[in-house]
């Protein structure tokens, strides 16, 4: 018994520095959690810096949006954009005119495998 008595006062004695030991462990273990976890603060920045990509991206592409659209209505009522379009693309041409158009452009002459040998 006098083995179990001297236990018992030691860790009557010590309880303070075990109860602050163990009040640091815990501490430290949610800090870590805190900074590195699933959802900690390392995440949190990455998250952030994706969060602010992805926001000029949508402002990029709303932009590209509203030019499109201007476009659209341009090309659906204003008859000078119109005209442009099937003149360009369509390769239309009023009465009486004549359209040139020149060839395309072939690529530059390379060696053949025959002038290789």
């Amino acid at each position: 018994m006098n083995l179990i008595s001297q236990i018992s006062e030691w860790l009557y004695r010590s309880r303070r520095r075990i109860a602050t030991s163990a009040v640091v462990v815990l501490v430290c273990l949610m800090a870590f959690h805190v900074i590195f976890g699933a959802n900690g603060m390392v995440i949190y920045q990455q998250k952030r810096t994706e969060n602010k990509a992805l926001d000029k991206e949508l402002e990029s592409l709303q932009q590209e949006n509203e030019r499109l659209n201007q476009r659209i209505k341009a090309l659906r009522t204003d008859t000078k954009t119109i005209e442009k379009e099937a003149r360009e693309q369509l390769r239309y041409a009023r009465p009486g005119e004549v359209v040139y158009s020149l060839p395309a452009e072939k690529p530059a002459p390379g060696l053949s495998t025959a002038q290789k040998k």
